[in-house]
């Protein structure tokens, strides 16, 4: 059973740092500026052998118009709404503020589990402030220092108890609930084979591919693109912080989500600009943790806008994918405001297949993430890359195709000497990458690498993956020496 522990207070108290400590890596994104964090992020905590769900919060503001302050005011009370236990963070060396009091008022109408914890509590010069925090309402402060990891022993000692509350409470519910009228026989266990795959017609198979694990799919574009309403409106409810302005998104935000039985861990990301542009630490910050997003992803969904689609980042952005080898969707968002569709869709197709060669039949998605169009075409579209991502070529197959396209169009003579391509076998899945063993591995020349790539997309129908290729010398090794090796 896991707890789901908050950390609340005003913005600059060291929220990140603290989740950071907890959860064990530097995933929040931390910086001097007060208000970095605007979404609501959620992570395994853990203190020794003590495991729960910690959720970062934005810092709290006083603020109830449709600002962005407000916004992120109501995901900080949603996440207040529902932890199990809520840790009210203070500085201690700034002592309390009119807007920890405030907070403080508003937390005590919650009726929740609330403990009052004094971050940057190192040194004398937070004593003040700890007496200053029994006006709170709270009790006695825990003294803590998220930077230096000071005052997890006492932290351990408060989610514990509330670990064992918790589970007391609910196993006396579910006690008090069960109905031993309705007790029937366990189902009989039907042994499966975990090593038996898909039967697959023909030479292809998919190789340690299991369609019913969890899914990484990160969501990325350009500022403003829609990413964060394009989540929201897949999950069901206001998730993420959205609004007019470009640039809310600052850390890249993991949200569990289950379509047709499967959980996808959709990664909302910051819009990352031309590299020129970012200028800022705190956006350089960002776009930091989108690129890794990618990188850890298995399929990225590349988010245009309608209205100004493939612009030169959007393109880089394409290229990133590629060269990282995950597998990757284009979708084209606010397709509500495109008036002649059958044309526009013509023009997008056409300089898709243009502009990004080295993709050559990417899926392209059109919808709307405000009105919720085409979600499940953009579901089948994320569900059939990754089946070609992980697909497996029999080296027979590949093998008698290449002997094919060797007669087709000869490797070309270089220096006078014809190339020979001996061997040919896939090395890898996620992305498909093979290996072919030739004469002279480093005089082959790039565009007949090329001409077995794209022969490789075509024939075997691996449309918008990445293929790697590699060209190793040496000889065939099923082919046996004079002295019978």
């Amino acid at each position: 059973m896991s707890v789901t522990v908050a950390v609340v207070g005003r913005p600059n108290v060291g929220k990140s740092t603290l989740f950071n400590r907890l959860v064990g890596r530097k995933i929040a994104i931390v910086d001097d500026t007060p208000g970095v964090t605007r979404d609501r992020r959620e992570g395994q905590g853990r203190i020794g052998d003590l495991y729960f769900t910690l959720v970062d919060t934005a810092g709290y503001e006083d603020a109830n118009d449709d600002s962005l302050e407000a916004r992120m005011r109501k995901q900080t009370e949603m996440a207040i709404a529902e932890a199990d236990v809520i840790l009210f963070m203070i500085d201690a060396r700034a002592g309390v503020t009119p807007t920890d009091e405030h907070f403080a008022r508003l937390l005590r109408r919650a009726n929740k589990d609330i403990h009052l914890i004094a971050n940057k509590a190192e040194g004398r010069a937070a004593d003040p402030g700890l007496i200053e925090a029994f006006a709170l309402g709270f009790g006695e402060a825990i003294p803590l220092s998220a930077e230096h990891g000071l005052g997890l022993a006492d932290l351990y000692t408060v989610i514990s108890q509330a670990v064992d509350r918790i589970e007391a409470e609910k196993a006396r519910a579910a006690e008090e609930a069960f109905d031993y009228d309705m007790v029937q026989k366990p189902a009989v266990d039907v042994d499966v084979n975990e090593e038996e795959g898909e039967d697959l017609e023909g030479d292809t198979a998919p190789m340690r591919w299991d369609p019913n694990r969890y899914l990484n799919v990160a969501i990325v574009g350009r500022p403003n693109a829609g990413k964060s309403t394009l989540i929201n409106r897949m999950v069901g409810h206001d998730r993420l912080l959205t609004g007019p302005e470009a640039g809310i998104t600052r850390d890249s935000i993991m949200v569990p989500w289950e379509w047709e039985g499967r959980v996808i861990n959709l990664v909302d990301t910051a819009g990352i600009r031309r590299k020129a542009r970012v200028q800022h630490k705190l956006e350089k910050l960002s776009v930091g943790d989108s690129l890794r997003s990618i990188q850890y992803a298995e399929v990225v969904v590349l988010l245009l806008d309608a209205t100004v689609p493939f612009e030169k980042q959007d393109l880089a952005l394409a290229d990133l994918v590629e060269r990282e080898g995950r597998a990757m969707v284009i979708a084209i968002n606010k397709w509500d405001l495109i008036e002649d569709k059958n044309a526009k869709i013509l023009e997008l197709r056409e300089a898709c297949e243009r502009l990004l060669p080295q993709l050559r039949g990417v899926p392209l998605v059109t919808l709307s993430g405000l009105q919720g169009r085409n979600i499940d075409k953009l579901m089948k579209a994320i569900f059939d890359i990754e089946r070609v991502w992980n697909v497996k070529i029999r080296t027979a197959k590949l093998n008698r195709w290449l002997s094919a396209m060797i007669e087709h169009h000869p490797p070309p003579a270089v220096s006078g000497r014809r190339l020979k391509l001996r061997y040919m076998t896939q090395a890898k899945t996620r992305p498909p990458s093979f290996i072919i063993f030739a004469s002279r591995p480093d005089a082959l020349p790039k565009a007949y690498q090329r001409y077995i790539v794209n022969g490789i997309r075509q024939d075997f129908n691996l449309p918008g993956t990445p293929i790697r290729l590699w060209i190793r010398g040496g000889k065939n090794p099923y082919v046996k020496d004079d002295d019978g090796r």
